[in-house]
């Protein structure tokens, strides 16, 4: 297949693309708010290309989802604070991204000062009209994409612009691989357009080198994961949060599970309340359309829980809170001792465990987790993570933590080492980012 059959196979699909837009708004308004964006319609002012200096520079990131924002979030801020940059447009797909990507702004905005303006949209459905109207609204001087989110029209539309294309934090698995290699005449002619990647790890680096990417194009840079700060604004919130849930209580979170390891939890939970009766879960669904069922589940169990959009305050009784709110899960993992990391338990891959790490608290992951291999070898070999192939290693990994404090506190210690040894990423982008705008 070649970028005009896929193009003329995303014209055909209108009607189904516009139905799919309306049901989601039906389920989530915030779906249709702003829904002109993605037909590329900026309603933004911005000013004409020929009252642009020629010494102002423009960059765009695009970030598809929540954790691609949050990850990008260092970078946004070394740019934001760059005196070379003069205009900062963030994209997403999601709206969940956009809430994070504005909150990210609105923090920027309000502790720093500085000369950048920034904005933030929906990238355009990948219709060639809508890429090119969203483009001719602004004046690129580059184009960041985070990790993998490549879209044939968008890259052509750019290069007829003659604007390069960095992908950044770009990650590659072997079975994404393969799936781009069944349409290796379209995928040629993406990766074609891409300027320069950075690579997480030498295994994503071979992976895009099998799709026939030159050697030249790639550049291993590691993960801008590793340079999560977070705010001491934000570590106090932590801090309050475990005092008042927890107090003295041993407490352990399971972050972004799916409904086929909602069971393993719960029953993992109730083994480990009988050694430790008054352990405390925070349990916290990957998406929101699944906070109904694991609460079902939990009253089918007869375990005593709480709503976290309700905020409630547990009590002794309390067994359980359901992490029923979005973009709170980094607040969520400060009132714990110890994380599980969801998607891993079923053939999902996994999810990012940086993102609970960061806090400093050791990670247990099932044995699926071949979207982040790398990073979490580096997190084995530095036992900060464990993996567990079942319900009952799981509660043998966590019962062994809270039964020896030295060692689940020299774990916490080393998880927040790790950080510190990891955290040069953005530093190795900024100055390859430096070199297109010069």
């Amino acid at each position: 297949m070649n970028r005009q059959l896929y193009t003329l196979g995303l014209y055909l699909l209108i009607p189904i693309i516009l139905i799919y837009f309306l049901y989601r708004g039906f389920k989530d308004s915030r779906y249709l708010i702003n829904f002109s964006e993605r037909l590329g319609l900026i309603r933004n002012k911005h000013r004409p290309h020929h009252d642009i200096k020629s010494t102002e520079k423009r960059i765009l990131i695009h970030c598809a989802s929540v954790g691609e924002t949050k990850a990008a979030a260092p970078l946004i801020e070394h740019i934001f604070k760059s005196k070379k940059i003069t205009q900062l447009v963030i994209t997403n797909t999601t709206p969940t991204g956009r809430e994070e990507a504005k909150k990210i702004m609105s923090t920027l905005g309000v502790s720093n000062s500085s000369s950048v303006k920034m904005s933030s949209h929906y990238l355009p459905i990948d219709w060639p009209i809508c890429c090119r109207m969203f483009l001719n609204k602004f004046n690129f001087d580059l184009i960041i994409l985070m990790e993998t989110e490549l879209w044939p029209n968008f890259i052509h539309q750019s290069n007829n612009k003659n604007i390069p294309i960095v992908l950044a934090n770009a990650r590659m698995s072997e079975k994404s691989a393969n799936k781009y290699q069944r349409h290796p005449k379209l995928n040629n002619d993406i990766f074609a357009g891409i300027s320069s990647i950075a690579a997480q790890y030498e295994s994503d680096k071979n992976q895009f080198l099998s799709l026939g990417i030159t050697e030249q194009k790639i550049t291993c840079v590691g993960s801008i994961k590793f340079d999560i700060q977070i705010s001491e604004s934000l570590k106090n919130q932590q801090r309050q949060l475990k005092k008042s849930w927890c107090n003295d209580r041993p407490c352990w979170i399971a972050c972004s599970i799916h409904p086929g390891e909602f069971s393993t939890i719960l029953n993992a939970h109730k083994q480990l309340m009988t050694q430790f009766p008054n352990l405390l879960l925070i349990a916290v669904p990957r998406h929101p359309e699944q906070f109904e069922s694991i609460k079902s589940q939990s009253s089918e169990m007869q375990m005593n829980y709480i709503n976290r959009s309700h905020a409630q305050m547990p009590d002794e009784t309390t067994q359980l809170i359901i992490g029923d709110t979005m973009g709170e899960l980094t607040l969520l993992c400060g009132a714990a001792d110890i994380a599980f990391l969801g998607g891993s338990m079923i053939n999902r891959g996994g999810h990012n465990p940086l993102e609970p790490a960061a806090c400093g608290i050791p990670i247990i992951m099932g044995n699926s987790i071949y979207n982040f291999l790398d990073v979490s070898k580096i997190m084995i070999e530095s036992d900060c993570l464990t993996l567990v192939n079942d319900e009952v290693e799981l509660v043998s990994s966590i019962s062994t933590l809270l039964n020896d404090k030295n060692r689940l506190s020299q774990q916490q210690q080393m998880t927040k080492n790790l950080f510190k040894e990891n955290g040069q990423t953005v530093n190795k982008l900024s100055k390859l980012i430096d070199e297109y705008l010069e």
